[in-house]
């Protein structure tokens, strides 16, 4: 037979279909003869060289090839008619269910089934399922040597297939745009930013709550990820604040010594922060001997400089126990608001600070006794000699450093009463030494010296590498910038006493730079405690079996940043299922799963001025990622959460607005390419704003990509390139029962696990 086959030109689904006709029959009837390209653009075409005979119609070139007329009419029923629609969604399932004549149940190369299978090979070339006949003979079809020669024939000519080489993992990515490697021994740079971030240290007598998680190490971590991804040099350290009254009686309690205690706390804290993503550069404790080093220095200088007085003044004693009560062991009605358990420091209601002689009708929270007053001498800092230095830092920083609106208003209530004052000592022997004479019974206060405990961690991060490069930080206030995250009932040690101590040694501190406070999480209409159970505490949120990065995102998203929020088991669940799942989820599975179906997982060379508006969708992107930047920058870290949403909802929208499709892809191919590339860069941008709030997520859809790590670009960026090779698809979050709400709500509302 003298003829010639030539390939249809076309871009679209059908051109894949006739290559595969003429391939698989000229593999099957004629293996010497060739279906080539040619130069001009065409449909597919049979030519008898002798005779100048043509056919342009596939169909009719096997049967031409094949001489085999017996079922072809059914095979083109089936074709035209049966499986049209099925065929037109390209779903394999839908195809798979429609039934064939038992003339398909076997497999063989007749010119019926070649053309049936090369109608059905877009929809079912990925399908492995076996439970229809038709699917089981596509199977066996495919199976057979000369079809499968055939077959890789047509993919290898036909322009539709533009993508479709072996995807080997191969990367191409635009560099300048990824987070920079961190150093095992993080120090300042000249002239980078560097920041110092602390979060407010955990107390070791108790699991941690939702409410303090969100309310000082996640809101730190959400924020020390960003300024990271942003490049900047960053240190994160936080640590366990183990001395104390608290601690003492809870040994008691326990019948273990403090220190035991401390580290089953200890490594309490450590397990739930580490199963919450939390980075901390080092987490460390106060109980070590850099802390009593430091602790002890800055206290003989406040000393030298005549900032401390010694006092005798009357405490409360309890004498059940027989020990003075530190201020947090006395409890009672707060004379200010009546709240009837005020603490001997605070009142939680009022949030004024207290003396523990204030309280009405005191009791010993150890025992309920009623204590009674005795003398004790004690060391207080003399705060109202350092206040006008204090005053003038304060308005300074807090305006600089654009500190959170209720840190400003604490701060600036407590000065505007006057500074007196106060004692920095206790009456105990868990604690840091008191280094004077005739004080060795007694201990400095917890209040004092827990925020030096910022200090000594640093100190301990760097013990095993460079010593007294911790320096580098807290004795560089032009170089380095302070962030420091807590709940509003801590802002006056750090915004009062800390700074003024600091003020007082004389030594050039790095002192607070921004401040990022939060009001109380409240607990489906209650009140969190830990002294109480009442509450979900970390435990519990890895207990159900729903991965951090969700509970990350609910927190980010309920953070009371201007007031009280709550934490609600419908609203977790709906997030997850609306926001997490529809936008997020969506978005990303949306456009992977194309992209692995269509274009073989690898990116398509692409013009984006193929995609009408383009500069609008551009510039929607742009504006959004301005203002999350800007957002996050402020520290706002829930507004920065809605943004980061808000540029998934326009990765949606646009794909929406494109109708990106198998139509789009069969008969726009140029537009096709240009949405799948813009696209797949938008996912890679969203990868990297959402990853403070939820870093798993990010390594997940970064394997998915097949990508590093993306920096927070200051525009929108084509950074991964025609030719890049993306992974496999993943599922990022799943659907949570609603029947879960009530279920979770009886298992873990307010009940803490030992």
């Amino acid at each position: 037979m003298s003829v010639e086959l030539y390939a249809d030109k076309g871009s679209n689904l059908s051109a894949l279909v006739a290559n595969l006709k003429l391939s698989i029959a000229a593999s099957v009837y004629q293996p010497k003869l060739a279906v080539v390209v040619p130069e001009e653009d065409t449909t597919a075409v049979l030519k008898d060289k002798k005779s100048g005979f043509e056919l342009v119609e596939a169909n009719a070139a096997v049967k031409y090839l094949g001489s085999d007329f017996d079922d072809n009419k059914t095979a083109l029923d089936l074709e035209e008619n049966e499986l049209y629609k099925a065929i037109k969604t390209n779903s394999a399932e839908k195809v798979g269910s429609v039934k064939i004549p038992t003339v398909f149940t076997k497999a063989a190369t007749t010119p019926s089934q070649i053309i049936l299978f090369s109608a059905l090979y877009p929809a079912l070339k990925e399908f492995k399922a076996s439970d229809s006949e038709l699917t089981q003979w596509f199977s066996d079809f495919a199976a057979i040597e000369k079809v499968s020669a055939g077959i890789k024939h047509a993919l290898s000519i036909t322009k539709l297939e533009r993508a479709k080489e072996q995807n080997t993992g191969a990367v191409s990515i635009r560099t300048g745009h990824l987070v920079k490697p961190q150093s095992s021994s993080i120090v300042p740079k000249e002239n980078e930013r560097n920041i110092l971030i602390t979060s407010a240290l955990p107390y070791v007598n108790n699991v941690p709550h939702l409410g303090n998680i969100i309310g000082s190490v996640l809101s730190a971590d959400i924020y020390a990820r960003y300024a990271k991804n942003r490049n900047y040099n960053c240190l994160f350290v936080c640590g366990t604040d183990e001395y104390g009254t608290a601690t003492e009686t809870k040994a008691l309690e326990e019948k273990v010594t403090p220190q035991q205690l401390c580290d089953k706390y200890h490594k309490i804290h450590k397990e739930v922060y580490d199963w919450f993503d939390i980075g901390f550069d080092y987490f460390g404790r106060t109980t070590t001997p850099l802390q009593t080093e430091i602790a002890q220095d800055i206290f003989l200088k406040l000393h030298k400089n005549n900032y401390l007085e010694e006092r005798t003044t009357e405490q409360l004693y309890c004498e059940e126990h027989k020990s003075f009560l530190a201020d947090r062991f006395v409890e009672g009605t707060c004379p200010n608001c009546q709240y009837e358990d005020a603490r001997g420091d605070q009142c939680d209601k009022c949030g004024n600070l207290l003396d523990p002689l204030q309280l009405i009708n005191p009791r010993c929270k150890v025992d309920g006794a009623t204590p009674v007053v005795r003398e004790s001498t004690h060391i207080y800092l003399k705060l109202n000699e350092l206040e006008g230095e204090l005053r003038e830092w304060v308005d300074h920083a807090s305006n600089h450093g654009e500190w959170s609106k209720n840190a400003k208003t604490i701060t600036a209530s407590w000065i505007k009463r006057g500074l007196e004052p106060r004692c920095i000592t206790r009456d105990l022997i868990w604690g840091t030494p008191v280094p004077l004479e005739g004080y060795n019974e007694k201990v400095l206060y917890v209040w004092f010296d827990a925020t030096i405990g910022y200090v000594s961690i640093t100190a301990n991060y760097f013990k095993d590498k460079s010593g007294n490069d911790w320096l580098k930080w807290w004795k560089n206030p032009d170089n380095v910038d302070l962030y420091q995250f807590m709940g509003k009932d801590n802002v006056p040690f750090h915004t009062v006493v800390f700074p003024a101590s600091q003020i007082g040694t004389r030594d050039t501190w790095t002192k607070l730079h921004h401040l990022s406070t939060t009001e109380y999480l409240q607990y489906e209409n209650g009140k969190f405690s830990k002294s109480r159970g009442v509450g979900v505490f970390g435990n519990n949120a890895k207990d159900t079996g729903v991965p951090a990065s969700v509970w990350r995102y609910y927190l980010a998203s309920v953070r009371p940043e201007t007031s009280d929020s709550q934490f609600s088991w419908e609203e977790f669940v709906t997030k997850n299922n609306s926001e997490l799942l529809a936008n997020l989820g969506n978005f990303v599975n949306r456009i992977v799963k194309f992209v692995i179906a269509k274009y073989n997982g690898v990116v398509p060379k692409f013009d984006t001025k193929n995609i009408p508006d383009y500069d609008k969708f551009e510039t929607d992107v742009n504006q959004l990622l301005k203002t999350y930047i800007e957002t996050m920058e402020a520290v706002s870290l829930r507004r920065g959460l809605e943004i980061a949403m808000s540029i998934s909802s326009r990765g949606n929208q646009f794909l929406q607005d494109n109708k990106l499709d198998n139509s789009l892809y069969a008969n726009q191919p140029d537009k096709s390419d240009a949405v799948v590339g813009v696209a797949l860069n938008l996912v890679y941008l969203v990868s990297a704003v959402i990853y403070p709030y939820m870093p798993e997520t990010t390594v997940q859809i970064t394997e998915i990509l097949n990508a590093p790590a993306l920096s927070i670009t200051d525009k929108f960026e084509l950074v991964l390139q025609a030719g890049h090779h993306i992974g496999k698809a993943q599922y990022l979050f799943k659907r949570i029962d609603e029947k879960k709400i009530d279920e979770w709500r009886n298992l873990y509302g307010g009940k803490q696990q030992k």
